[in-house]
């Protein structure tokens, strides 16, 4: 059975001693929990129909209109009251909806308003410009953007760790070499080069990731290397080394976990500049697609079309409270490892 060890007790003790950064904990989970299941709480699609004695799921499969008895053999549009009759025909028939009845592509054709149209009991943060729901969108967009920085800071502090962990273990003309090549590297600017680089090929979500990761590996790297350079020369390492034990089970077992405290409180901060920079690349038109959720397409909305202020507040406020409550997290994680604490 897994036993904790007394100082990771501290730590986690620590941790929850933080108030608002377990607070914060909670909240970006269960904002990002239900996030995931977007698909069953914003859908143009109900979750599952019964028509005549059998159960269909349009979300997970398509089927056509003359499923349900009607004409086309394209895929049935369940928003259609012509569709709606004909599934709906007999009272044992029946729809599962969503809460939301609008995906993060469906335009609304029905607004009381010209879009961009002021929230309704429809849609209840009010639609963008081009008549799409924009608490929608902002779902999936959550959705995607955590997605997104949770997969570039996991595969940037792997190839971080690894490169400062190689530096500061071997040093020497290892060390100088990498270094070297580091300054030139992040001497370049990463902004104008992903912009640059986004402008010339359309970029997906795994192109954009790839791109991203060129850069931002070399965050943990300094820190890394600066706990291998200081632990490598520890009596237990020359110990496992005089033992004849190989040096990548040394790296492994007897040097990385002093190296990982830093890295585990570095990674909420890593996290947030990951969101922030998708964000950032959305909002100046050269991140996802054109037509992907996004919060930095949520912004831009905001920021072209001030005559409707629900969409500058709603994109505002859901950036600015996805990143608070990251920045609680790690500070919370950098207290619970503050070496000075666990001293005491």
């Amino acid at each position: 059975m897994f036993k904790l060890t007394p100082i990771t007790k501290k730590r986690l003790a620590y941790f929850r001693a933080n108030r608002r950064g377990t607070f914060a904990l909670a909240l970006f989970s269960l904002l990002f929990i239900i996030s995931l299941f977007a698909e069953f709480l914003a859908n143009n699609k109900p979750i599952v129909i019964s028509y005549e004695g059998d159960y269909y799921f349009p979300i997970f499969k398509m089927y056509p209109e003359t499923t349900f008895g009607g004409e086309f053999e394209t895929e049935a549009d369940y928003r259609d009251p012509f569709v709606q009759n004909l599934i709906t025909k007999k009272n044992e028939n029946w729809m599962l909806w969503p809460l939301i009845r609008y995906d993060y592509r469906a335009v609304n054709f029905d607004l009381p308003s010209p879009a961009p149209s002021p929230p309704t009991s429809e849609n209840w943060l009010g639609t963008d410009d081009q008549g799409r729901d924009v608490l929608a969108r902002l779902i999936y967009g959550f959705r995607i953007s955590v997605l997104f920085g949770l997969a570039l800071t996991l595969s940037s502090s792997v190839i971080g760790v690894l490169a400062g962990g190689i530096q500061g273990y071997f040093g020497g003309k290892i060390d100088l070499v990498f270094q070297r090549i580091i300054e030139i590297w992040s001497g370049l600017p990463i902004l104008y080069l992903l912009i640059i680089l986004a402008s010339l090929v359309e970029p997906t979500f795994w192109w954009l990731l790839g791109l991203m990761l060129l850069f931002s590996w070399m965050s943990l790297v300094g820190v890394v290397r600066a706990e291998f350079l200081r632990a490598r020369n520890f009596d237990y390492v020359k110990a496992a080394r005089a033992l004849g034990i190989s040096t990548p089970r040394i790296m492994v077992r007897h040097v990385l976990p002093n190296a990982m405290v830093a890295t585990l409180t570095f990674l909420p901060f890593i996290l947030n500049g990951s969101i922030t920079t998708l964000t950032s690349l959305d909002f100046l038109g050269f991140g996802l697609p054109p037509g992907s959720p996004s919060l930095g397409e949520m912004l831009a909305q905001g920021k072209n079309n001030l005559q409707a202020p629900w969409l500058g507040i709603t994109s505002f406020l859901s950036v600015a409270l996805t990143l608070s409550l990251l920045v609680f997290v790690g500070e919370a994680v950098r207290d619970a490892f503050d070496p000075r604490k666990l001293n005491r």
